[in-house]
């Protein structure tokens, strides 16, 4: 069987704020912007992978979520505990310094993990908890 990862989906709460993240600090392409105001699906993905793909979504866009799911989602988004994200890199310290001087707020610089990895953690502007790890 020859399955592939194509997309996965995180929430967002500010449509600009999440592009100017994810292209201007990660370096991802924006192959997708649909939608209006806060209601925009925003399609990004790692230049020169187009097979693989993030998409940037309202997290209560759904009708079927009810205000108290939307009152916890919105709650989780904002300590960073809705959704997480795992990336990886060839050079993690290069990475680190670009993404350190951009906007995003640094959770914790690189490290040597007692599981066998070395990583940093970010956040994006919407509290999504993003991992960035060294490929070995």
């Amino acid at each position: 069987m020859d399955i592939n990862i194509h997309s996965t989906f995180l929430p967002h709460d500010d449509p600009d704020a999440s592009v100017a993240f994810y292209r201007d600090v990660l370096g991802f392409e924006v192959r997708n912007d649909v939608g209006q105001g806060s209601m925009r699906w925003i399609t990004v993905g790692p230049a020169g992978r187009p097979d693989t793909s993030i998409v940037l979504e309202p997290p209560y866009a759904d009708p079927s979520v009810t205000d108290e799911e939307r009152a916890t989602v919105v709650g989780m988004m904002a300590k960073g505990t809705f959704a997480r994200l795992l990336l990886a890199t060839d050079d993690l310290d290069g990475t680190f310094e670009k993404v350190q001087s951009g906007t995003a707020e640094i959770v914790q610089e690189p490290t040597d993990q007692p599981y066998g990895v070395r990583d940093f953690a970010l956040r994006d502007p919407a509290g999504n908890l993003i991992r960035v790890q060294e490929r070995r």
